[in-house]
């Protein structure tokens, strides 16, 4: 690339920050007048929007990020592995030294809808702003309410883990231009209440497209992915496509079958496991049966996908060998037809979380067990023991290969450099 070349790479580069820096470093600055605020501090102390906001912080799946193992609910420390390092997530419990404690409603709005820190600075979007600029101030005021209702606990944060230049706020300016555009969440005046409302919870709060979502290098989504199905950053599973339209990743589900996974971790269709399992575990099994049926509802909606290229349908040469390993290993539960039981044991044909692109899914639940969430609807669900102390690599792909081409199935197989990659992945 001649200097000239270079030149103009580096002059559009400096173009993309500096437009940032003038959009993202002076719009938005939302700072209520003197009688919200007071408004606001008087509303914090009401027990009813206390109540709701632990049920909208429930929804956000709050804890999950702010708490770590075994620690203290929401004060922090659980650090969040990224791509480019890891970013730990802050104690926002009311201590006013580590914690919010001296947040005020509008510094926690601009968290949320600005992706800005009480002092302005840009925060990494490991923090799912993103998504959360869609909430409305209600019901971020509510939250807000909450959490300041929580005993305080003094726990500073621990030291960031990104190296340079991920370590300089500033370079996120560049970021936020190119994949974040600030603003609440506006209904669509042309579809029904329920829509709307699942669409308010499945794009805000419920941040969904921060996993069903494939990123780019940066780490950035397109909106025409919106929901699309990825690979999730650094956990190593695969988040399916949310669509129930034809080429979908829930191709044939039912609204009843999307409640009943989100309700009680199985449906007909499937079951919740890996991550999904902390989300429903935590999350949207104590979500209200009108907001469980807005979101499936919201889902339908979603358009069908259209069918990708792919090479001509090859059986893997172990086929033989994987089916004789699924007849002792898998067929009692999961049926030599692969159609599972009801409520029970998941079906494998047709499952997509079975035939998604990637294989790592069935890869990972052959090698470390499938295990349920336990939720009101279903306290001791069947769980499926984990083989990878008595499977070989070989012989676990020769077995995914198997259920991913049989019956209906008729997505690629595995190798088995594939499962040893994922052999000593860590489970979450």
């Amino acid at each position: 690339m001649t200097w000239w070349r270079r030149g103009r790479w580096v002059l559009a580069l400096l173009v993309v920050v500096g437009v940032g820096w003038l959009y993202f470093g002076h719009a938005g600055q939302s700072a209520s007048s003197p009688a919200q605020r007071e408004a606001d501090a008087a509303a914090l102390r009401d027990p009813a929007l206390i109540a709701r906001g632990e049920y909208l912080a429930t929804v956000g799946d709050c804890a999950a990020c702010h708490t770590a193992r075994d620690g203290q609910r929401y004060a922090g420390g659980r650090s969040l592995g990224t791509p480019f390092g890891d970013v730990p997530a802050p104690n926002i419990t009311p201590d006013p030294d580590t914690g919010i404690g001296r947040w005020s409603v509008d510094d926690f709005w601009r968290a949320l809808h600005e992706g800005k820190g009480r002092q302005g600075e840009l925060l990494y979007p490991v923090f799912s702003y993103t998504s959360f600029t869609k909430v409305s101030r209600d019901d971020a005021l509510a939250i807000f309410a909450y959490l300041k209702s929580l005993p305080p606990v003094h726990r500073p944060d621990t030291e960031l883990g990104l190296g340079f230049p991920y370590n300089v706020r500033n370079s996120l300016v560049a970021w936020r231009a190119l994949y974040f555009k600030p603003g609440e969440f506006r209904p669509d005046p042309a579809k029904p209440p329920e829509w709307n409302r699942g669409a308010y919870l499945v794009q805000g709060l419920g941040h969904c497209n921060e996993c069903h979502t494939t990123r780019d290098s940066l780490g950035g989504i397109a909106p025409e992915r919106h929901l699309t199905g990825g690979q999730i950053p650094q956990l190593d599973w695969y988040a399916p496509d949310l669509s129930t339209q034809a080429g979908g990743g829930l191709d044939g589900w039912r609204a009843q079958d999307i409640v009943d996974l989100l309700k009680t971790g199985q449906s007909a269709k499937g079951t919740a496991f890996g991550p999904m399992a902390d989300v429903v575990r935590n999350s949207t099994q104590h979500l209200s049966d009108a907001d469980l049926q807005a979101v499936a509802t919201y889902l339908q909606s979603l358009p069908p996908r259209p069918q990708p290229v792919t090479a001509p349908f090859t059986q893997a040469a172990s086929h033989e060998q994987g089916g004789q390993l699924y007849a002792q290993r898998c067929a009692d539960c999961h049926g030599k037809d692969g159609r599972g039981v009801a409520g029970v044991y998941p079906p494998l044909d047709g499952n997509t979380s079975v035939t998604e692109p990637t294989g790592i899914n069935a890869i990972r639940s052959v090698l470390l067990g499938g295990f349920a969430p336990a939720t009101a609807g279903n306290p001791q669900p069947y769980s499926m023991p984990p083989f990878a102390q008595s499977l070989s690599d070989k012989d676990v792909a020769a077995v995914v290969s198997y259920i991913r081409q049989s019956w209906s199935n008729k997505a690629a197989a595995v190798q088995p450099a594939d499962v040893g990659n994922y052999r000593n992945t860590p489970v979450d």
